[in-house]
């Protein structure tokens, strides 16, 4: 696989997409959404979707600008912090996300979920900073 800047730009348009979704489907109350299995699970999925595909690009960038392998899916966020692709303290910030999207998969631990609505409530525009400074690198090379 080579570098290519399409590659990034149509994960990006993804991850937009499903914020956009996040951010409506953000709009029923914590009550509401704690109350109706169907809204978790549809949270839930919208967390994992637009976590997968920032992993995705990031493995891409890792791979294809050979910066360091990864140990694990976080450290990708951290190693793209390294390289100047996203800024350190973004890179620290966001890169925690990875956890919860486990616990959401895999059943790590038992989800609190009034406070995984709250998490997702206050870090959602970590997913449009994300965006924005991929887009930001690509017009840079």
């Amino acid at each position: 696989m080579t570098f290519s800047k399409s590659f990034i730009l149509e994960k990006l348009i993804e991850v937009e997409k499903y914020e956009t979704e996040l951010e409506n489907f953000l709009e029923f109350s914590d009550a509401e959404i704690l109350n109706d299995s169907g809204k978790m699970h549809i949270a839930e999925r919208l967390l994992q979707l637009i976590v997968d595909i920032m992993i995705d690009a990031n493995q891409h960038l890792i791979k294809e600008l050979k910066l360091e392998a990864a140990e694990d899916f976080q450290s990708t966020f951290y190693i793209l912090g390294r390289s100047g692709v996203l800024s350190s303290d973004f890179a620290a910030r966001i890169a925690p996300v990875v956890g919860l999207r486990n616990r959401v998969v895999h059943g790590y631990e038992t989800l609190n979920k009034e406070l995984f609505i709250k998490s997702l409530r206050e870090n959602r525009k970590d997913f449009k900073h994300y965006v924005k400074a991929l887009h930001e690198y690509l017009e840079k090379i």
